[in-house]
């Protein structure tokens, strides 16, 4: 019998600049305090973000999946104290910009030579990455990730990776939008939330949490269920709900939280164990 090779243990890496933004908790610091219990939701919700990463023009013109984005990317960056021009980065959606697409779709189907040429240019599924790129001057690493329902622990596994390998800060941000059109009969993705940190490779004064990471058997790991009545608002809002079980133990460190399991497939899981750091 052939012995198993031993798989090495990845490395702690350390979270810094955790952002957030969703109608109802515009930002990290409303997420955090309604996540400990501490806050409520914004009544009425907050409108639409307006990045200043991009000139006014651009900012008028852009679709909702590239100013969730790009104002969730600039808070991480501002949260780590990091140039943003440095920093490599991974933008994961599971759909891109749904309502572009419908638009798209419909426009073929009834007049084809009315089509938008800028609503064509956002509909790829790196428009906001190439957005936050060039308004940023960033020439660093980038990429565009998409794994449909498992699309942040996709993204997350990839900056963990990337992280690890190179030695160097990455800038992970997710986002998602509603569908619209027919294509609610395909997916049922409700509202705007977006989600941003910076996983580093080592400890700085900026940094929020280690964070222990390592790929396992699936073995039937589900997302785990939000804790908070807030986070339990957000549960169905759209695929970057996956994310909310790791925001919500950034935002209650000191209960020592669980591990949680997210899902990469039918087979394989990301197991993640925040720990606070300590002097």
């Amino acid at each position: 019998m052939t012995a198993r090779m031993s798989v090495p243990t990845p490395p702690t890496l350390y979270i810094e600049g955790p952002a957030f933004w969703t109608p109802t908790l515009p930002g990290w610091d409303a997420a955090r305090a309604a996540f400990r219990g501490e806050g409520g939701l914004a009544d009425p919700p907050a409108k639409r973000p307006s990045p200043q990463v991009l000139a006014p023009a651009e900012r008028r013109r852009a679709p909702d999946t590239v100013a969730l984005a790009l104002e969730v990317a600039a808070a991480s960056m501002a949260g780590a104290g990091r140039n943003a021009a440095d920093v490599p980065c991974v933008f994961v959606s599971a759909h891109g910009d749904l309502s572009i697409n419908d638009y798209m779709c419909s426009t073929l189907a009834t007049d084809p030579t009315v089509l938008s040429p800028t609503r064509f240019h956002n509909s790829v599924h790196n428009a906001a990455v190439g957005y936050w790129t060039i308004g940023t001057g960033c020439m660093a690493a980038s990429n565009s990730v998409s794994a449909y329902e498992n699309s942040f622990a996709a993204g997350l596994l990839e900056a963990a990776v990337q992280c690890a390998a190179d030695q160097s800060p990455v800038l992970l941000v997710g986002y998602d939008t509603p569908t619209v059109g027919p294509l609610t009969s395909v997916t049922d993705s409700q509202g705007l939330l977006a989600v941003a940190l910076v996983i580093a490779p080592e400890r700085t004064e900026r940094t929020v949490a280690a964070l222990d990471w390592s790929v396992q058997d699936n073995g039937g790991s589900t997302v785990p269920a939000p804790l908070s009545d807030a986070a339990k608002t957000l549960a169905h809002i759209n695929p970057m709900a996956h994310a909310l079980g790791l925001f919500e133990a950034l935002a209650r460190l000191e209960d020592d939280p669980p591990p949680i399991g997210l899902p990469l497939s039918s087979t394989l899981s990301l197991r993640l164990q925040l720990r606070q750091v300590r002097d």
